[in-house]
């Protein structure tokens, strides 16, 4: 059976990566204490196995030159305390490898399983905590039955190799009394490392049943409702209306920008009245003429009546204003198909302008424009060369 939130809808979708990052901020990641209390015993237990001789001898010579003190210092405060606290210090500098270790494994084996997570919210008090109901509840629940479980395994689990162990060591055990002291020490040490690492080892079975549980537990406990999938959708992607203004301002301002360009274009080729395109061309700055504007209907009309107002010339270029419209978005260059004839149109507009300030002859307007077929696209489009129109 899914599981339900307060109103009653089954939790049957998974949790979206939001969601998820929402728990991690407030500190509800998959963690495993068994994996956790096992990382730390047998890293322990492996610590002491390696560093544990070299530990008991130099605590041996600490004691040792603790209590061998000269009759002059017993009687002198000041040399007791400077003993004191050169032990003291001897014996920090002595544990603090041991310490290190343990302490990158607390933080370590946490992270591998949900990774790092500081939540300030999961520290803050909550009524709910200390609510003893909602206590009872937990206590019984599938989470809590699961922990009774671990206990009772671990219990078992623990005294069943401990008492193994017992048994398998009991004749050395039984031998020990017959040994010197020193050797008698060394052989318990051993003895006592050695099931110390077997029974860290032995929770590993516990931690590996405990892992996917909890990987499983916190799964389940992020799932959502179909209706909070739909309200998250529309709360990251925003609601239809909204978006639809938004396109509607993005639109506005790149139509305002694009109108901007239109006094700097050096001409507006014309359907007439459907299309228009703006190009402009710098021969220093430029490998190619740049469409700067272009449009259908309304927006056709107000580039031709900027273009007019600026006095932008017009060219009246049917296929071609098509053609540059369907294959070219704005700030792109004119593609390689395109070139002749647009070079034809901006090479009479150029010789028009010069004629016009030198007082020349009128240049002759191009009289085939060769457009190919591969660059019409809309409906009602007429293919083949058509004669260009006299600029305006």
């Amino acid at each position: 059976m899914a599981q339900e939130n307060e109103d009653g809808q089954e939790k049957t979708e998974q949790a979206t990566p939001k969601r998820l990052e929402e728990a991690r901020k407030k500190g509800q990641v998959p963690r495993s204490r068994e994996l956790t209390t096992t990382a730390m015993l047998l890293t322990a237990a492996i610590a002491l196995a390696l560093m544990g001789g070299h530990m008991v001898e130099q605590i041996g010579r600490l004691m040792h030159e603790g209590l061998t003190i000269e009759r002059s210092q017993a009687f002198d405060s000041r040399a007791i305390v400077e003993a004191l606290v050169d032990a003291i210090g001897d014996a920090a500098a002595l544990m603090t490898p041991f310490l290190l270790v343990m302490i990158v494994t607390a933080f370590a084996a946490p992270v591998a399983l949900g990774g790092w997570s500081f939540s300030a919210e999961a520290m803050a008090f909550k009524p709910e905590k200390i609510d003893p109901v909602k206590g009872m509840k937990r206590l019984f629940n599938v989470r809590g039955l699961v922990e009774v479980v671990k206990a009772l395994a671990k219990f078992m689990l623990i005294g069943s190799i401990g008492a193994g162990l017992l048994w398998h060591y009991l004749p050395e055990l039984m031998l020990l009394g017959r040994e010197n002291v020193s050797a008698g020490l060394v052989h318990t040490g051993s003895i006592l490392s050695h099931s110390f690492i077997v029974l860290s080892a032995s929770l590993l079975l516990i931690a590996a049943i405990d892992v996917p549980f909890q990987l499983w537990d916190h799964a389940k406990n992020m799932r959502m409702t179909r209706q909070e999938v739909r309200d998250e959708h529309k709360n990251t992607e925003g609601k239809p209306e909204v978006k639809a203004r938004i396109r509607q301002l993005q639109r506005e301002v790149a139509q305002r920008r694009m109108m901007e360009e239109i006094p700097r274009a050096d001409v507006v080729i014309t359907n007439p009245s459907h299309y228009a395109v703006a190009l402009r061309y710098d021969p220093e700055k430029m490998a190619a003429p740049v469409v700067v504007a272009k449009g259908v209907e309304l927006v056709a009309s107000q580039i031709r009546t900027v273009a007019v107002a600026n006095k932008v010339p017009l060219y009246e270029a049917p296929p071609l204003a098509r053609a540059l419209y369907y294959s070219t978005e704005i700030n792109d260059e004119v593609p390689a198909g395109l070139y002749l004839a647009v070079a034809q149109i901006l090479a009479y507009i150029f010789q028009l302008k010069a004629s016009a300030v030198d007082g020349g002859p009128t240049p002759a307007c191009p009289d085939r424009l060769e457009v190919s077929d591969e660059f019409f696209q809309g409906p009602g489009t007429q293919t083949g060369p058509e004669r260009g129109a006299s600029a305006d």
